[in-house]
């Protein structure tokens, strides 16, 4: 395999709530949009729960660390997803979403 098809991602998508949705993909462009069509492939949690925002990305490598990074995120609390997100705002994003 190349590299290319070995980056992963963590994101997290904020919903009109408020609340953050935590998933991992290798093309974060593409589950954003199938989470924002409200689709077969968008998951349960997010129908009907829009706009929604991509609030985070985060490169995490394979599909394994994309795993473990993804359970670590999940168990944080909302205020440690919160500082995540704040931080990845501010700062310049490692990855371009585009369309």
């Amino acid at each position: 395999m190349t590299e290319a098809t070995e980056n992963w991602y963590l994101y997290m998508v904020r919903t009109a709530k408020g609340v953050l949705y935590t998933g991992i993909t290798k093309d974060v462009a593409r589950r954003f949009a199938e989470h924002q069509s409200s689709g077969p492939k968008a998951a349960k949690a997010l129908k009907g729960k829009g706009p929604l925002v991509l609030a985070y990305v985060e490169e995490v490598g394979d599909k394994v660390a994309a795993y473990k990074r993804e359970y670590a995120v999940k168990r944080l609390k909302k205020a440690e997803k919160e500082s995540l997100v704040q931080a990845y705002a501010s700062s310049a994003p490692a990855v371009s979403i585009k369309r």
